[in-house]
């Protein structure tokens, strides 16, 4: 295979308030996707640990960013030669609150960390009594052969400005970790949304969200045009897609759009 192919895999799983059970599955998704030839697994947002509502129980459960759970994965990543992306509950500096963090692990340890932005302070949910936002600083992204991945998560999808600064580091590839609630159009957003990123920054997007009851599924992989390439319904399981750097090139060469635009991102107060 051309090393400008990589093969990504979206799974898609609810995680519970037990670590280990969440660890089991992620092993069990991640020897199914690279059973299909994936060498990138993304895995939701929460996947660490998940409750509903939220409580207290968020900080007892919250590690460092080399903790228990990502040295786990660190395992699983070098058990079956893949990169593994997902969400955990980090400690945050208040003791109170946590991050949100969205980890990218290798057999080698961490490639890069994403902390969560924007938090969840619509439809009724008020994310930041529980989280701690992450700070402004410059993308941190991992590259697998030819290709570059760069991180978001859920909320940060309603955010265009995230999609176009991580564009902006090269990546070929967004990965974007969720548990996007269900509620009234719920899923229209969540699918139009991660179709206008592909579509604006000319790359692919990658979904991995919770199922239902409480999350929307609809996990996917959508090309540079916007083209839903696989996906997953409302079952625990994986889609695999091969993701290809030429083809962002050519899809710039004919929609140039962002070597076209006359405005740049830049951090609010």
């Amino acid at each position: 295979m051309s090393a400008s192919v990589v093969p990504v895999a979206v799974a898609q799983f609810g995680p519970t308030a037990d670590v280990a059970a969440n660890l089991q599955l992620i092993e069990e998704l991640v020897a199914r996707a690279a059973d299909r030839g994936a060498r990138v697994v993304l895995f939701p947002e929460y996947s660490s640990y998940f409750t509903d509502p939220f409580d207290e129980s968020l900080a007892a459960h919250a590690e460092q960013i080399d903790g228990p759970f990502t040295q786990a994965l660190t395992t699983i990543a070098g058990r079956y030669g893949v990169v593994v992306v997902a969400g955990l509950l980090e400690r945050a500096g208040d003791g109170r609150r946590v991050r949100n963090t969205v980890v990218a692990v290798g057999a080698d340890g961490i490639r890069a960390t994403y902390r969560k932005l924007h938090l969840y302070d619509a439809f009724g949910q008020r994310e930041s009594d529980w989280v701690e936002p992450g700070e402004i600083a410059v993308p941190e992204t991992f590259e697998v052969d030819a290709l570059r991945f760069a991180l978001m998560t859920c909320y940060d999808l309603r955010f265009p400005e995230v999609g176009r600064v991580l564009a902006d580091t090269g990546a070929h590839v967004l990965l974007v970790a969720a548990e996007w609630v269900r509620g009234p159009l719920k899923e229209h957003h969540w699918r139009t949304l991660l179709h206008a990123r592909a579509i604006e920054n000319t790359v692919f997007v990658a979904a991995a969200d919770h199922p239902p009851p409480l999350g929307v599924g609809a996990s996917m992989i959508v090309d540079p045009q916007g083209v839903e390439i696989a996906a997953i319904g409302t079952t625990s399981d994986v889609a695999v897609a091969y993701v290809d750097a030429d083809a962002v090139t050519r899809v710039r060469r004919v929609n140039p759009s962002l070597a076209l635009r006359r405005f740049r991102v830049t951090a609010r107060d």
